[in-house]
């Protein structure tokens, strides 16, 4: 044995490092600083990643909602120019979808879901780590505008045709914004297919001994089907993305009508993704509900295998809607009522999750901690925004509320008072799992009331607004358009909304730091998540791959203490046999070949071709790197008193 050396594994904090070695060919060992973090392949710490960039852009992204609010909040005001209002609404939109909702739910997929299922890692853990520092480098090219001439793109997160074409979305000459919006969302969408198709392999491939597909955990589940929408729906988007990037740069006329293109065509490849994404966001939202409430109501989830198959409903059924977002384009009477009524029909499953949510509530203990009060405010402000949701199946009552701020205030219930309030309802329930620290009941509860009545004193004017006949993306209106009082209340709730999130953030940041210590399964918790041995959880997750006897899988080790000890000790001396805990090893070459991506995809934009083959030829030398660096890994040993020792000369 080269060289072993021993360590806790509490928290992230892996072994010494065991011997120099050099930067690039030979893999890094280092455990601590920031070598670790830019070489990492540990699933914990690429979630951790994640979550820190999604929260950074959420508050970036509600800044700029703030700014919005407070253009609109008095008639005929000068705070923003048209202009940059413009580019407000359209970076505020893809900074939530894209790099603030999205990458907090692959933080609960990285970090969670490996655990859910008890696996070691990811079954790609440097493939892990590369679509991280992707999501990185696409979320660096979309915001690049703010710091240059050109500015930020200013035609809308939705792209459409002929906003996008030189004559109206190019202010002057060699504007490059509209192409910096193309081509970080096709990075973006590299990010999303690659840790997407790495989360399905590992869901079904590497589940714990006993952990049939029907005892799965819910979230998990979530996780299948949203990585599942992923890669069958942004090929669309990338398609629309191409074609849009060739019309501007190689004037190819796919959506220049003046050369035969069609500007109708971008809206069908973009909405056959657009509305999958709504579910992208959404099923992952469901996910953390369905873990939350059996496990504050103290009881099982009501009808498992209903709400499991309801969120493979949705996720198939979202798929043929994506024209409801087009009615008043003209497609005709028989594809508007096709539309129509498949968007009714998925309202069915949306509804019977709801059903057994309420199920799994009715008769059972309740504990009403902060967690709760999120799942709860989650079902209530969803609910909300499914109703409007249903009046815009209505092809006629849609043509009425089209771009209009009824438009807005149903989607951001969805988005808001969906996803955002089930994410920050699986910040307070994870948290302690993830960091060893409980936040305060009282502070966590101030936070939830603070949000909850900034969000709906922000958006439920926005349904009279919109009823009024306010269009959405106005960046002033006149004093005698009778929308001054709505618009005013508005911005006033969007200000106190701020104020919640900034003290939630702030409640998070002073627990990480002072929060109170916790002992094991703080909530007494169900799902095998909680049965790591420290939290937080040690670098290899658990010291015996557990063996899993039934749905809530934490709990029946609970009550059958005895027996699973017997089955880890047979377990550990099997696994010990064959030589210990195999681990992944750390990488240099994800990093590397996204550098190489950045670089040339800026230099692509800026059309220095030159630049771009030398970033193409680093990420070709990455590429070979990887793959001549081979798997690699090193060993644990655990002993019975559960210290570990590493093993680095496999």
């Amino acid at each position: 044995m080269e060289a072993t050396a021993k360590a806790s594994f509490t928290g992230h904090d892996s072994p010494a490092k065991t011997e120099k070695r050099s930067w690039l060919f030979t893999r890094p060992t280092a455990t601590t600083g920031l070598v670790s973090w830019l070489t990492t392949v540990d699933h914990k710490r690429i979630g951790f990643l994640y979550g820190v960039c999604a929260l950074f852009f959420f508050l970036v992204g509600g800044f700029e909602a703030l700014l919005i609010r407070l253009q609109l909040i008095v008639p005929n005001n000068t705070l923003l120019s048209a202009n940059t209002y413009n580019e407000m609404f359209t970076m505020h939109a893809t900074t939530m979808i894209f790099l603030a909702v999205m990458p907090l739910s692959a933080a609960f997929f990285n970090y969670m879901m490996p655990l859910q299922i008890g696996a070691r890692d990811v079954a790609f853990p440097r493939l892990n780590g590369f679509a991280f520092w992707v999501f990185l480098a696409g979320a660096i090219v979309l915001n690049i505008g703010w710091f240059v001439k050109s500015g930020a793109p200013d035609m809308g997160w939705f792209g459409y045709a002929p906003m996008t074409s030189h004559q109206f979305a190019d202010r002057f000459a060699g504007d490059m914004s509209t192409d910096l919006w193309i081509m970080g969302l096709q990075i973006l969408g590299v990010s999303s297919v690659v840790g997407s198709l790495n989360f399905i392999v590992t869901i079904i491939n590497m589940r714990a001994p006993g952990l049939t597909m029907m005892r799965l955990p819910v979230f998990t589940w979530m996780t299948l089907f949203t990585a599942f929408l992923i890669i069958l729906s942004f090929p669309a988007i990338t398609i629309a993305l191409v074609e849009l990037m060739m019309d501007r740069s190689f004037g190819t006329g796919f959506f220049e009508v003046s050369q035969g293109g069609l500007p109708v065509l971008w809206q069908h490849l973009f909405w056959i993704f657009g509305h999958p994404e709504v579910y992208i966001l959404i099923l992952p939202a469901m996910g953390i509900i369905s873990e939350i409430l059996p496990t504050f109501s103290r009881k099982p989830l009501f009808g498992y295998p209903i709400v499991v198959f309801s969120g493979a409903v949705i996720g198939f059924l979202g798929f043929g809607v994506w024209s409801h977002h087009m009615f008043t384009t003209g497609m005709g009477t028989v594809a508007t009522a096709a539309f129509s009524l498949a968007t009714m029909a998925i309202a069915v499953p949306t509804g019977v999750k709801i059903f057994n949510w309420v199920g799994t509530l009715w008769g059972g203990h309740l504990s009403m901690r902060t967690p709760m009060m999120f799942a709860l405010g989650f079902i209530w402000m969803f609910m909300f925004g499914g109703f409007s949701g249903i009046m815009h199946s209505a092809a006629p009552a849609d043509a009425q509320q089209q771009d209009s701020y009824f438009v807005v205030a149903h989607f951001h219930y969805v988005l808001i008072g969906g996803s955002i309030f089930a994410l920050l309802a699986g910040i307070h329930f994870w948290f302690p799992l993830m960091f060893g620290r409980k936040v305060s009941e009282k502070a966590g509860k101030l936070s939830f009331w603070i949000i909850f009545i900034g969000f709906n004193t922000t958006f439920f004017p926005m349904h009279f607004l919109g009823l009024n006949g306010m269009p959405r993306r106005t960046f002033t209106y006149d004093g005698n358009m009778g929308w001054n009082s709505a618009n005013f209340i508005a911005t006033i709730g969007a200000l106190i909304l701020g104020l919640g999130i900034a003290y939630y953030f702030y409640v998070m940041i002073w627990t990480y730091f002072k929060g109170e210590k916790v002992k094991h399964d703080v909530w007494d918790a169900r799902t095998l998540e909680w049965a790591v041995p420290t939290y937080p959880p040690p670098a290899h997750n658990f010291h015996v791959t557990p063996t899993v006897h039934a749905r809530d899988a934490f709990w029946y080790e609970k009550t059958h203490q005895e027996e699973i000890a017997k089955e880890k000790a047979a377990h550990a001396k099997d696994e010990e046999s064959h030589g210990g805990i195999h681990m992944p090893s750390q990488s240099w070459f994800p990093l590397i070949v996204t550098l190489g991506l950045l670089i040339g995809a800026i230099f692509f934009v800026n059309h220095n071709y030159v630049g771009a083959i030398i970033g193409g030829a680093i990420l070709v030398l990455g590429i070979y790197g990887w793959a001549i660096e081979g798997p690699g890994g090193y060993h644990l040993h655990v002993d019975k008193e559960g210290n570990v020792t590493r093993d680095d000369s496999h």
